[in-house]
């Protein structure tokens, strides 16, 4: 398995994580290092390890901080050094408002353990959670280029809904994480009736663009204080699937 490295000093540690790697994977490569956040297994992009407990730490309260940031105005919170986090997701539909902040907490699925859920139904502890999102480009595809493919199952369109002769609609966005919880974007986008395409555990019947094989849902970069004081920020190249379909 080859990583690419997009960042490294004494202490930390930047990969670009490939699509379908699951970061228990990203452990046993670095068995030294400690991981600093997770990725879900389909997601591909930036990640941080760090490499002592020290850096760790370090990084530990930058994430936190960012999440202090949500409830505190002026004061110590605003102070500190924190993470800041950006995404790129291709969504069903088009997102109505070019800009936007999803404030949902998020509990667990009542249906299925593997799903966590925002608003109506949510069981169990509901964590704050809180997404902002940008409209980068509306497109449409003509239906013959959707297409269920590789490990994603087949799509069954509802009602034949998504293949009217006017295409099929998608946004892609930038996608910025105040909270890290888990599957939050994946989530969120449900919330807002947009999902990720191709994603085959919240999205399994919605349509998918024909050659993209995973989710589409990358981090495109991250920004965090290295052990230093130094500024750093480190970014991921557009996937090369992602590009062909925003051509």
């Amino acid at each position: 398995m080859k990583i690419k490295i997009l960042y490294d000093d004494k202490d930390i540690l930047a990969i670009e994580k490939p699509s379908g790697v699951l970061v228990d994977d990203i452990s046993k490569k670095y068995p030294k290092f400690i991981l600093a956040h997770r990725l879900d297994k389909e997601t591909s992009g930036v990640m941080l390890l760090a490499k002592n407990k020290k850096a760790h730490e370090f990084l530990k309260e930058q994430f936190s901080a960012s999440a202090i940031e949500l409830k505190t105005k002026g004061g110590l919170a605003d102070k500190k050094a924190r993470i800041k986090k950006a995404y790129v997701a291709i969504v069903n539909g088009f997102v109505k408002n070019d800009h936007g902040i999803i404030n949902k907490p998020i509990g667990r699925s009542p249906k299925d353990f593997r799903r966590h859920l925002a608003g109506r139904g949510a069981r169990g502890k509901l964590r704050e959670a809180v997404t902002e999102y940008r409209v980068l480009k509306r497109f449409t595809l003509p239906a013959p280029s959707l297409r269920r493919e590789g490990n994603i199952q087949q799509s069954r369109p509802a009602k034949g809904e998504w293949l009217k002769a006017e295409g099929v609609k998608f946004s892609f966005l930038e996608i910025r994480p105040k909270t890290g919880r888990t599957h939050q974007i994946r989530v969120h986008m449900k919330y807002l009736n947009h999902p990720v395409a191709c994603d085959s555990l919240y999205n399994p019947s919605g349509p998918c663009p024909k050659g993209l094989k995973r989710m589409a849902l990358h981090a495109l970069s991250i920004e965090f204080t290295n052990l230093k004081g130094e500024k750093i920020k480190v970014e991921s190249k557009l996937p090369k699937e992602f590009a062909k379909i925003l051509i």
